[in-house]
């Protein structure tokens, strides 16, 4: 499989999503030594608003181009017909090849990303709940990114599953 189009294609999305999935966890990290409480977010410093910033702007592009970069390439690499495939047939492809947990909590994933990025509730209580759900979404996204790193590692690199 080296140095195919597939091969080469996987390669470029899989370092694109895990330049996000470090920067992600870095800023999770961040988040939780900050410990902040609802009432925090009334007066955000400048540290505090660029952590929230780096968050927001890592988790969406996480989960973005896994979804049309690495899970389309991984597909392909896998011998996957898919330039006629709708997102949701992708997803399911990819729950029944065993590299997805559940399309259906992806796209439960998504609408949480999309609430968080696109809605602003009006209370601080409101705004800090969404936080805490999207911080905990982001976790999860993580860890399918990790669990789809491993299947390539084993998949395409020979490398035996790591514990």
């Amino acid at each position: 499989m080296k140095n195919t189009p597939e091969w080469l294609a996987l390669q470029q999305a899989y370092a694109v999503c895990r330049v996000h999935q470090d920067a992600l966890r870095d800023a999770i990290d961040d988040l939780k030594q900050r410990n902040l409480v609802a009432a925090d977010l009334l007066a955000l410093g400048k540290e505090d608003r660029r952590l929230l910033d780096q968050f927001a702007y890592r988790y969406t592009r996480l989960q973005d181009d896994m979804g049309t970069k690495l899970i389309p390439a991984a597909l392909h690499a896998l011998g996957e017909e898919i330039s006629t495939m709708p997102m949701l047939d992708r997803l399911n492809r990819m729950e029944q090849l065993g590299w997805l947990p559940d399309a259906e909590e992806w796209a439960d994933l998504r609408r949480i990303r999309n609430e968080f990025t696109h809605d602003y509730p009006e209370t601080t209580e409101e705004r800090f709940e969404r936080l805490q759900l999207a911080i905990a979404s982001a976790q999860t996204v993580g860890e399918i990114f990790n669990s789809m790193s491993q299947k390539i590692r084993e998949r395409f690199l020979g490398m035996k599953p790591t514990q």
